[in-house]
């Protein structure tokens, strides 16, 4: 008999191969999918987008737009213009990251299986809303080649000029659009997973175009942009009922948290002690003050010593001694640090009120905005209509959004502070009520005051003594400093573009 001699590494290979013989199959939950849908993309990233722009309005924006004051003698103190390079990662890496779950969205909606035109615009909006808020913070980012390191191997990707970004943008939003209007019934939107407007596709598609609306105000003075201006004006008028818009405070765009399981405010994640400690800007609480605002406990305007009442207090301002009051901003150094004086956090009633907990604080746009648009494109004569009728509305709307039961006639109520819309003013005085109460309507909306002000001036804002920067308002954010040295390349192709990677460097839209 012949002997057989079979190799020592081939037996070993059929041996490991009848190990695995079914070691798939009996590791796989029959329970669950290893495919994933699109809806599955869609809360965390909503989340996870509101969660940025919330930190970085109370910690940025807030203290430029003087909304509070993080009082103290120490540098690196946003409300003095005293920015440090580190600040810069935060928004940057969560947004980069995060835009991921919004595009592979978008790819699962694509699929013949999962297809859905619902899913693909909420996607394109939400790509366009996050994007927006990156390039008007940095200014030129990278945008085309963004998060194509996985699939594409692009590791270090281009940053595109802020005035392509724009131009991309508005198609993206015009798809969005479109894919909403050809969206059958059949395509729907999981209401769960849609933590914003619970499944309902005509307001995702009224939030897309009011977005659009927004950021077409924000180049319409741009020579190169005069097309643009034509679009929005044609969105207004001779092309409303193709492109709907916000038209009252239930279209608002409010991821409401609801401190069930994990939606908590990320605001409820901070001590108490930490939240209190940051004192409203005298700028803020009293014009609120003076204005007999019903967002804050009236009552006790011009009494010396009081009781709060929770009922008109839905910001949860707690007064200091009876009387609301606010901080300097922008106060020196050398002249100590200040008594804390009004804040966030009211424990005068049985019951505390503080925005920590407050449901609204995922603002992400409110139709009082829309209405502060129309009366600023009415007064430069872009849109029909007296500009105060739309300034009165989105004065009355930025309250009902937080009063629902608030009844008030609006004109009374303003003309009772000489408040109300001058109907003699010049241009700039009638841009100063517009963006006033704008301001005011923009509270708790990522970095839309501080964009705001960098376009128009407005509100003006007093300057205190100590403000770094030679007193002039930052115009950006510093790219992260490690981006320098992972994508050397491009960074340098955009600062050499730009203008060098300074606070004081202006974006495309700010410059002349």
């Amino acid at each position: 008999m012949k002997k057989i001699i079979i190799p020592v590494a081939l037996l070993s290979a059929l041996a490991l191969q009848s190990c695995d013989k079914g070691f798939e199959e009996l590791n796989t939950d029959p329970t669950k999918t290893t495919k994933a849908f699109p809806e599955q993309f869609l809360a965390n990233a909503l989340m996870e987008s509101v969660e940025y722009n919330m930190i970085r309005n109370r910690n940025l924006n807030n203290e430029l737009m003087q909304v509070t004051v993080d009082i103290g003698d120490g540098d690196g103190k946003v409300f003095r213009y005293d920015f440090r390079r580190n600040w810069a990662d935060y928004q940057w890496n969560g947004h980069f990251t995060n835009m991921s779950n919004y595009k592979d969205m978008y790819d699962k909606a694509l699929e013949p299986l999962n297809y859905n035109r619902a899913y693909q615009a909420v996607s394109l909006i939400c790509q366009s809303w996050v994007y927006s808020i990156l390039t008007d913070t940095y200014g030129d980012i990278p945008y085309s080649q963004a998060t194509l390191g996985r699939d594409s191997l692009i590791l270090e990707p281009k940053f595109d000029a802020q005035k392509d970004i724009y131009v991309d943008i508005f198609k993206k939003l015009d798809s969005a659009n479109t894919l909403l209007r050809l969206s059958p019934s059949t395509e729907t939107l999981s209401a769960s997973a849609d933590l914003v407007y619970a499944g309902d596709k005509a307001k995702w598609r009224k939030f897309g175009n009011s977005l659009m609306l927004r950021l077409l105000l924000r180049v319409a003075h741009k020579p190169e942009m005069a097309e643009y201006v034509e679009k929005l004006k044609n969105m207004l008028t001779t092309e409303a009922a193709n492109y709907p818009i916000m038209t009252s405070n239930a279209d608002a765009a409010i991821l409401r948290w609801t401190g069930i399981d994990a939606y908590l405010s990320p605001y409820s994640r901070l001590r108490v002690q930490d939240f209190r400690a940051i004192s409203l800007a005298a700028f803020f609480i009293d014009y609120l003050r003076d204005s007999q605002d019903p967002r804050i406990d009236i009552s006790l305007y011009n009494s010396l010593y009081g009781t709060s009442s929770s009922s008109n207090n839905r910001w949860g301002i707690s007064p200091v001694s009876g009387n609301y009051a606010g901080i300097e901003s922008g106060y020196a150094q050398s002249t100590g640090e200040r008594t804390r004086q009004s804040y966030f956090y009211s424990s005068d009633q049985a019951v505390a009120v503080s925005l920590q907990t407050e449901p609204m604080t995922g603002m992400i746009m409110n139709y009082a905005e829309i209405e502060f648009i129309k009366a600023e494109l009415a007064l430069k004569g872009l849109f029909p209509g007296d500009p105060k009728t739309y300034f009165y509305n989105g004065a009355k709307n930025s309250i009902t959004l937080w009063m629902p039961g608030w009844t008030k006639d609006i004109v009374q109520h303003l003309s009772e502070s000489d408040k109300e819309w001058n109907d003699l003013g010049s241009f700039e005085d009638k841009m100063e009520q517009i963006h006033m109460q704008k301001y005011l309507a923009l509270f708790l909306v990522d970095n839309q005051q501080w964009f705001e002000y960098r376009r128009t001036g407005h509100p003006k804002l007093p300057k205190g003594n100590g403000l770094k920067n030679n007193g002039e308002m930052p115009a950006r954010m510093y790219y992260p400093v490690y981006v320098q040295s992972s994508n050397p390349k491009n960074y340098r192709a955009a600062v050499e573009r730009q203008g060098a990677d300074e606070i004081n460097t202006k974006v495309w839209w700010q410059k002349p």
